[in-house]
């Protein structure tokens, strides 16, 4: 069976596809209109942010819950490298169930909240209990629709800068992907160090790797997709471990659970996990731009190549001077969390390829609402 193509949308259209297929082929163009509306809001964001960056007093929680969480761990640990406030990632999930253990009432604090729908309850639960538990709270919301709750409950606070993405954005399909990377570029642009003119740059740089994987990929990684893999392991290191999570879920999410998925990191993988693999095991290594990440993961690679257990070893990464990646891209020298975007999109193709391949409905794997879009069922408890 040929692989149909993101393009054949009357092909996807019955396949139950065609949202999932273009919010994933849309997402170069998206980060070419994203890079011009943050040019347009450089002032604003930075009329907000201030000086606050500068101060070590200052905490900043990127926030988020399943993909969104993993937005807002990819990019914490790269702000905070960066600044001298201190940035850390916390999932709502965390942080409505051990408040105490990330709020401190004396302590400045801004709230980065990541929300496709921004109508999730764990979302706004967590803005108002920063606001009840935080005297000098402020709230960044980045998200990708006008209408959802966190747009409409910021709209004219002093304290609260809503940053809508561009609204095609606003994925339909059940998974989150052009939403996901639009967000996480956004946050990227918003907090780096560099000025805004070498952001937007980067924006349009991103933008031309991910469109050659596009191009690049889409046949081969249907192929793979095809095979009967049972179980895919991603892994990776630094701030693309969130994306090996987030790949992972991507292929749980639209296989409705029939393919089990795990991340890992390449260290941590021989400490347990590996008892996983066997014959029916894809195993997907994100190759890091760091050269000593890259020794690392090299080193695991060869040993699963040489054990030959799992059913297929592949890498994807970068062009480098060390050989042998399964899938290349030439990129620009960016740091990991920059590039990551262009790596989702492998995931993304073959978590809808592999839905398809297993006769399912990728916009919407669970028609029976077992899981649903927007999560539904919170019940928001307080002290």
């Amino acid at each position: 069976m040929d692989a149909t193509p993101l393009s054949d949308l009357s092909a996807w259209q019955r396949l139950g596809g065609a949202d999932t297929a273009t919010e994933i082929a849309q997402q170069p163009a998206l980060w070419e209109t994203l890079a011009d509306t943050l040019a347009d809001e450089a002032q604003r964001l930075q009329a907000f942010l201030g000086q606050r960056l500068d101060d070590p007093a200052q905490r900043v929680l990127f926030t988020g819950a399943g993909s969104s969480g993993f937005i807002a761990e990819m990019v914490a640990d790269h702000v905070n490298a960066q600044w001298p406030a201190e940035a850390r990632a916390v999932h709502t999930t965390s942080l409505l169930t051990h408040p105490a253990l990330y709020l401190q009432r004396k302590r400045p604090t801004l709230l980065v909240s990541f929300g496709r729908s921004g109508s999730s309850p764990e979302s706004v639960a967590a803005v108002e209990r920063v606001r009840a538990d935080v005297d000098d709270a402020r709230f960044l919301d980045i998200t990708c629709n006008a209408d959802g709750e966190l747009a409409r409950r910021g709209a004219g606070r002093d304290d609260t800068c809503t940053l809508l993405m561009p609204p095609a954005s606003c994925d339909r399909a059940f998974a989150m992907t052009s939403s996901l990377s639009c967000m996480l570029l956004a946050a990227l642009a918003t907090f780096e160090r560099a000025p805004w003119g070498e952001r937007t740059t980067r924006l349009h740089q991103v933008a031309a790797v991910a469109q050659q994987g596009l191009t690049r990929w889409e046949t081969p990684v249907a192929a793979l997709a095809r095979q009967p893999f049972e179980r895919v392991i991603y892994l990776a290191s630094g701030p693309l471990e969130a994306l090996a999570r987030e790949a992972a879920l991507k292929v749980l999410e639209l296989t409705a659970g029939r393919v089990l998925a795990m991340a890992n990191t390449p260290l941590g993988f021989r400490h347990g996990p590996k008892s996983t693999l066997n014959a029916h095991t894809l195993v997907v290594m994100l190759r890091s731009t760091q050269p000593l990440a890259r020794r690392y993961e090299q080193d695991l690679l060869d040993e699963l190549r040489g054990d030959g257990i799992a059913g297929r070893v592949l890498s994807l990464g970068p062009t480098s001077d060390i050989d042998g990646d399964d899938f290349t891209l030439d990129a620009p020298p960016l740091a990991d969390t920059w590039l990551a975007p262009a790596w989702l999109t492998f995931a993304q193709l073959f978590a809808l390829h592999r839905s398809a391949a297993l006769g399912l409905t990728p916009d919407n794997p669970f028609p029976d609402g077992t899981v649903n879009r927007v999560v539904k069922g919170v019940t928001i408890h307080h002290d």
